[in-house]
């Protein structure tokens, strides 16, 4: 399978990266634990760059290129389900989307708000809009997203023409792409700081035992991005399970990892590893975790 990037997809690229890269360059010290910025929201709708997968010239596949880049941002936007989950449902849905199991309210949900549309998944998949009587806001939470706990669910519900096995398997592939920024940008974040910082007079970096694990580190990454990748391209319930269980693995592992590369800077908010590495933290709970996830990609692959 070939996986390169075509003409319109770098093009797309080059003019994503020219749009968020004043956003790339925010001052990251004391931001607190969730950073997010209305401006780079609205710039993305309008430049439709979260609508790509609507155009089947472009597909799934583009918009998980998307998300991916757009995930190595400092900021938390809400790209990943807007970008390739919501061309599954009926026109008119918006572009601020969270899903839910069916069953399990009463738990944080990245970008929950007063007027987000809420997808249900169970037996079937519906959706409503919710309102400030279904949202309790968490501004002290620690998930590196802005998140709302989810309090209720109406009965009345609108009904989507889709299989919850088609919806769970673009969900798989919108946090698995998502996760492949975070890591990436995560490990870029870690590698600058180790080169710079000294011990023992020379860089961390050039410890081998570091460098080993610095290495681990960008093999599972690549890892996660290619089978990303893979699954956005076929669509396959199999592919899109074994990329969310690696990318939950791989998260568990790296993100110990990094912080322990930081030592003490890697406790405080003056270094910006945090925004992406508690986003990292959260959506390794996505679809029931790593067990739950590998048991799909096992049942997908032998029945």
């Amino acid at each position: 399978m070939d996986l390169s990037l075509n003409s319109d997809q770098i093009a797309i690229l080059d003019a994503l990266d020219s749009l968020s890269k004043p956003y790339a360059a925010v001052s990251l010290h004391e931001t607190g634990f969730v950073l997010t910025d209305a401006g780079l929201d609205h710039a993305l709708v309008e430049g439709g760059f979260l609508d790509v997968a609507f155009d089947p010239d472009l597909g799934i596949g583009t918009a998980a290129i998307i998300v991916e880049r757009l995930a190595r941002l400092p900021q938390a936007t809400e790209a990943a389900f807007s970008a390739i989950v919501r061309p599954l449902l009926n026109d008119g849905v918006g572009t601020r989307l969270c899903i839910v199991e069916e069953g399990k309210t009463g738990r944080p949900l990245r970008f929950l708000a007063e007027g987000a549309t809420v997808v249900v998944v169970g037996d079937r998949v519906t959706s409503f809009t919710a309102s400030a009587d279904h949202v309790r806001p968490e501004p002290e939470a620690l998930f590196g997203y802005p998140v709302a706990t989810l309090l209720s669910v109406p009965t009345e519900r609108q009904a989507h023409d889709v299989s919850p096995e088609e919806f769970r398997t673009r969900w798989r592939i919108a946090f698995a792409a998502e996760a492949a920024g975070l890591l990436a940008a995560a490990l870029e974040s870690v590698c600058t700081y180790t080169a710079e910082r000294h011990q023992f007079g020379r860089p961390l970096a050039s410890f081998q035992g570091m460098r080993h694990r610095l290495a681990e580190a960008q093999v599972r990454t690549n890892g996660v991005y290619w089978l990303a990748m893979k699954a956005a391209a076929t669509l396959d319930p199999s592919d899109a399970a074994m990329a969310a269980f690696h990318a939950q693995e791989s998260a568990r592992v790296v993100v110990y990892d990094f912080h322990q590369f930081l030592g003490g800077m890697g406790m405080t908010l003056e270094h910006p590893l945090h925004l992406w590495t508690y986003r990292l933290k959260l959506l390794t709970g996505e679809l029931g975790g790593r067990g739950a996830n590998a048991l799909a990609a096992a049942e997908a692959l032998w029945g």
